[in-house]
């Protein structure tokens, strides 16, 4: 029977659709590579911990008037650094100025009066009883002029230490009253850098040295990367710990000579510890399943085994093991998809000292 040309073509489609029926390309060798099998290094490292903070003014306080009435011109600017006892507000104080000499008045002739009684008396004209009672309304008279200069003192708002001044709340002409705020003071000599510390860490400051060796260690890192340039001059803890995040809250002070850090700033704190006799092995030699770390580990006979390791600190491409992995062991560190827990397998085995300075001339 003769095959018609359309019923051939379909024949030969369907034949070169079947497996095995078309030629198989060639796949190229995949090169294997070198299991490389090395030790963890037990070395002396730093270790670096930062930490968000809070930058605070060692002062920083409200200035209220003391009195109300009427503000006269303001002889102070926002951004001005002014001293102790500067006059930054003054209240119109003509009824206060009226006040006091009213008291002066009346004190100056209680004293006169004083002055008459104890003349008569020295005449016996008059009782020492009547001297004795002069001498209470001459007091009196002076404490209620006193208090009528404190009243006048009042009206002139005075800077309580040297600081730098905020935004002017009220311009003058404004009518305030007692205890408004007129604008805010603050003393950045020294500020006050906070941040909150984990509990765990909190117990490794505790268990390390005194705080002020560890203040020696503390940077502070401002918002645009920079390194501050004066380092911290001690360091202080608060007494209770955050239930709700299980973080402890740290102060480190540090001194601002040049005025730089103003109250309210954010930051960095990085706190660089050293380690001694630290086992580190490298971060590529580890592997993550379900947020645990792991790594092939190579017994006496050549045979891989898989075992969580735990990892204290985390540095530049290596990481420091707490537990896990002892200076005796043995782990893969390159080739480790060629080999799988319980295979037997052959390696080329590096000294860990080749394996970090070969990482740090690549990071280099």
């Amino acid at each position: 029977m003769k095959t018609s040309p359309i019923l051939a073509v379909l024949l030969a489609l369907i034949s070169l659709s079947l497996p095995g029926c078309h030629a198989r390309e060639e796949q190229p060798e995949v090169e294997q590579q070198t299991v490389v099998v090395t030790s963890p290094k037990v070395r002396n490292v730093v270790i670096t911990q930062q930490y968000v903070c809070q930058i605070h003014s060692q002062r920083n306080i409200k200035v209220r008037a003391l009195q109300g009435g009427y503000l006269e011109a303001i002889p102070v600017k926002e951004g001005q650094a002014v001293k102790t006892d500067e006059v930054l507000f003054t209240v119109i104080p003509t009824l206060y100025k009226a006040k006091f000499d009213a008291e002066m008045a009346e004190a100056k002739l209680a004293e006169l009066e004083l002055q008459n009684t104890e003349r008569l008396a020295q005449q016996n004209v008059v009782s020492q009883r009547e001297v004795a009672l002069y001498q209470a309304k001459l007091a009196r008279a002076k404490a209620k002029a006193k208090l009528a200069e404190a009243e006048l003192n009042f009206a002139m708002v005075r800077a309580p230490f040297d600081g730098i001044i905020d935004r002017l709340h009220e311009q003058q002409g404004s009518l305030i009253k007692e205890g408004d705020a007129l604008t805010t003071l603050s003393d950045n000599s020294l500020m006050w850098v906070y941040f909150n510390v984990p509990e765990a860490r909190y117990l490794e400051f505790m268990a390390a040295s005194s705080l002020e060796k560890e203040a020696e260690h503390i940077e502070l890192v401002l918002a645009n990367g920079s390194k501050f340039p004066y380092p911290a001059s001690s360091l202080r803890i608060e007494a209770q710990f955050n239930n709700e995040n299980g973080n402890i809250p740290f102060r480190a002070d540090f001194p601002n000579p040049n005025r730089l850090l103003r109250h309210g700033m954010t930051g960095s704190v990085r706190i660089h510890r050293p380690l001694n006799n630290a086992v580190v092995i490298p971060q590529r030699a580890t592997f993550e399943i379900l947020d645990k770390r792991y790594v092939y580990v190579v017994d006496k006979d050549n045979v891989v085994h898989q075992r969580e390791i735990a990892v204290r600190n985390e540095l530049q491409d290596i990481f420091v093991i707490e537990r896990g992995l002892g200076v005796d062991d043995k782990f893969v560190y390159e080739g480790m998809r060629q080999v799988h827990d319980g295979q037997k397998t052959e390696y080329e085995f590096r000294p860990p000292d080749r394996i970090l300075a070969d990482q740090q001339h690549r990071a280099e």
